[in-house]
């Protein structure tokens, strides 16, 4: 590392992760990168499960508002100090030498703008060992979104669009990668999902597919990225074939059957969804 290091922001909106945060937190404190050109951002939307007495106890800078995810990174980011800002949720952990690889990499190539992070899920239950299975196939794709930027990019396209809770990662991501080239680092960060609940996960997906008509209106259901991304064909087939992916698929088969099970319940929650949106729109 040259003596001109890079900082960074990591920017973590945040609201009752008291469970997780701690070990958010941890993992960014342990990093291989130099601690002195790393801050950390916390928004919190007033938390009541003792979230800011943990952000304290790592000394990092805590902001309480009132407002949703996308809002929250942009409080955020607007008092981000850094050359690079890291997004990141309060239930994610990153392995020792995620940021100091991304610095590395968006350093020694000026034409990247913004960089992926693959993503490992960690839980013992089987449903969690479905979703690191099906998360594995979707690393650098368009059902991934950058979480590394350079900071001034970030503002040159907006930032996140307040307007949007669901796909508003991905609407980040197509904006920034009009700016240059996005990339992908090898080191992962692990989302904790040790207590998942399938019915939980199922409403909660129910929640975002009423978001996700928002997001279809700004870029046009009939957008090339739009049909990848919430279409059948690439989300259900496509994305678990390309690039000899399928292989994980032949040597994985109880893996797989959980995996389009879990697609099954989760198609037969956005109609369920659809139809509740368009009752209510009549």
């Amino acid at each position: 590392m040259s003596t001109n290091v890079p900082f960074v922001s990591v920017v973590i909106p945040t609201y009752n992760s008291a469970r997780t945060l701690r070990n958010c937190l941890k993992s960014i404190r342990n990093q291989s990168y130099p601690k002195t050109k790393i801050e950390i951002i916390v928004v919190d939307r007033f938390s009541t499960d003792g979230t800011p007495k943990i952000v304290k106890e790592f000394g990092a800078k805590l902001i309480s508002a009132k407002v949703e995810r996308s809002a929250a990174r942009n409080i955020g980011a607007k008092v981000a100090e850094g050359d690079y800002i890291l997004f990141l949720d309060s239930d994610m952990i990153l392995s020792p030498r995620v940021i100091e690889e991304c610095v590395k990499k968006m350093e020694n190539d000026k034409s990247l703008v913004g960089l992926y992070i693959p993503e490992k899920i960690i839980g013992d239950n089987f449903w969690a060992k479905i979703r690191n299975f099906e998360r594995s196939f979707y690393n650098g794709t368009p059902i991934d979104a950058i979480r590394f930027l350079r900071k001034d990019v970030f503002f040159k396209v907006g930032g996140f669009d307040e307007e949007l809770y669901a796909g508003e990662d991905w609407d980040l991501d197509r904006r920034v990668q009009q700016m240059g080239k996005v990339g992908i680092i090898s080191s992962p960060l692990y989302h904790d999902e040790s207590i998942l609940n399938i019915k939980e996960y199922l409403r909660k997906k129910g929640y975002y597919t009423r978001g996700f008509i928002r997001y279809v209106q700004k870029w046009g259901e009939n957008d090339p990225i739009i049909q990848k991304q919430l279409g059948i064909k690439y989300r259900l087939f496509d994305v678990f074939m390309e690039n000899g992916k399928w292989k994980k698929i032949v040597k994985n088969p109880h893996l797989a059957f959980g995996l389009y099970l879990l697609k099954f319940m989760i198609g037969f929650q956005y109609l369920i969804e659809r139809k509740s949106s368009k009752q209510l729109q009549i």
